[in-house]
């Protein structure tokens, strides 16, 4: 089977790297529509036969081609392009996976399941870390217990020595970032899916030294279809972004003047939405570069056997400082390339439209990440009275 990845950034770098190490797909093709990317990709590549190429995927007939030339497709380009990219898929009868990102996206791309199942075709958007990762942990804690009362997901990436004012290095797009502030957060609560503001509901939450008392609050994005696709089998599931202590407050002021606005402001002669001029900021004062590390908590309370039980996944990964591949880059790269060989393998084999947890197997996932040294630790215990 061949393989093609869409955009050769850092998550389609990972994702590159990882098929180049660990697959046995027949012929692997990392596209992007910017030369410079693609040769900076070659550094990380240098040793491996993968094929490099320019691609335009908003022109159409340069994606079509690629597409019906290959027998899966990944995309790690922006989330806004996803819709598109999978109703090609479908066209071209390409297996399709993305990153996902944003809800309205991923519902637009479920419409799509009468025709994917028609063409024989498997698309399974948000396959990152979160969504991704928690999600299939999810559908874990769901086989495990015989009822579930609880589901909560606590997930960050964070620079390894942070740097005030905000300790926080940016590990991934800042409009993203700015996504997962501003917009709302989903919930669900006893059958009802609700919203409610982000970067609320502040908790601590303790990891090992050199960590220890971290805080998580509401973001938006991370639970993506979960509280639909469990909405009568959890009564209670929440999804909270970890960071440093003392960030959620430094974040929020910025939020509450105003900065995540998209409407332009007249500055002087110019309009400037003010959103713009605060990823400009972030771009300009947040590092980029340093260690980094992933830190992932994920607990899921509720019955087995009529006891009271406890699920809980720990994870701590840092960055491939040799390969120069961040720790962000391998949690969430990583799983889709895997999710792409498990469609090869025949460990996937449903068509139409689905999302991780509804098609991604935990145990291989969590077997394939060991092997990858990424390690997700699982317990399990019984609760008193």
């Amino acid at each position: 089977m061949n393989v093609l990845i869409l955009g050769a950034g850092m998550m389609g770098r990972a994702i590159a790297y990882d098929l180049t190490h660990h697959a046995t797909f027949d012929h692997i093709t990392l596209t992007d529509k910017n030369t410079q990317t693609l040769h900076d990709a070659r550094t990380l590549l240098k040793n491996t036969t993968i094929d490099l190429k320019p691609l335009d995927i908003t022109n159409h007939l340069q994606l079509h081609n690629a597409l019906k030339n290959n027998d899966i497709a990944i995309s790690a380009v922006p989330y806004y392009h996803n819709f598109m990219l999978a109703k090609t898929a479908i066209q071209t009868t390409t297996h399709f996976i993305d990153l996902g990102g944003n809800n309205d996206i991923v519902t637009a791309e479920r419409t799509l399941h009468p025709q994917a199942q028609k063409n024989h075709v498997t698309i399974i958007p948000d396959s990152g870390l979160a969504p991704g990762l928690v999600s299939i942990i999810t559908r874990d804690i769901v086989d495990t217990l015989d009822t579930v009362d609880t589901v909560t997901l606590r997930v960050g990436g964070l620079p390894v020595h942070p740097q005030p004012p905000l300790n926080y290095q940016l590990v991934f797009s800042p409009q993203g970032l700015i996504n997962e502030y501003a917009e709302d957060a989903i919930i669900l609560d006893h059958g009802h899916i609700i919203t409610k503001p982000s970067m609320t509901q502040l908790e601590t939450l303790r990891f090992p030294p050199p960590f220890g008392t971290m805080e998580a609050f509401l973001t938006s994005g991370g639970c993506s279809t979960l509280p639909t696709t469990y909405q009568h089998k959890i009564k209670y599931l929440d999804y909270k972004t970890i960071r440093y202590p003392g960030h959620c407050f430094q974040i929020k002021t910025l939020l509450n003047l105003g900065f995540a606005d998209t409407t332009p402001h007249h500055i002087g002669p110019n309009k400037i939405p003010p959103r713009d001029l605060l990823i400009h900021l972030l771009q300009t004062h947040l590092p980029t570069q340093g260690d980094d590390v992933v830190l992932l908590k994920v607990t899921g309370t509720g019955t087995k056997n009529h006891t009271p039980t406890r699920l809980t996944y720990t994870l701590i990964d840092y960055a491939d400082t040799h390969n120069h591949i961040s720790a962000m880059m391998r949690t969430t790269g990583y799983p889709v390339a895997i999710t792409a060989s498990f469609i090869q393998q025949g460990l996937i084999t449903q068509h139409g439209v689905y999302c991780p947890e509804e098609i991604v197997p935990f145990t291989p996932m969590r077997t394939a990440l060991k092997q990858r040294h990424i390690h997700l630790h699982r317990t399990m215990k019984t609760l008193g009275d």
